[in-house]
């Protein structure tokens, strides 16, 4: 019995990509797209939509 190899869309160019161990960047299809994704994340142009949170004020840190 053969196992179809499982073929995906890199996220970056959309290039097709095997999906299996031998693909070290998967599901990218090169370190290039990798890092173009993890910079986009980086910059903040991807997000994960949800309730901000709020940040610290500086000021409440001068107890000290």
């Amino acid at each position: 019995m053969t196992q179809r190899e499982l073929k995906v869309n890199c996220p970056t160019c959309n290039e097709i990509v095997l999906w299996n161990e031998s693909n070290e960047f998967r599901p990218f299809c090169s370190q290039r797209c990798k890092l173009i994704d993890f910079g986009d994340w980086a910059s903040e142009r991807n997000v994960i939509a949800g309730e901000s949170v709020p940040t610290q004020n500086d000021d409440e840190d001068e107890d000290y």
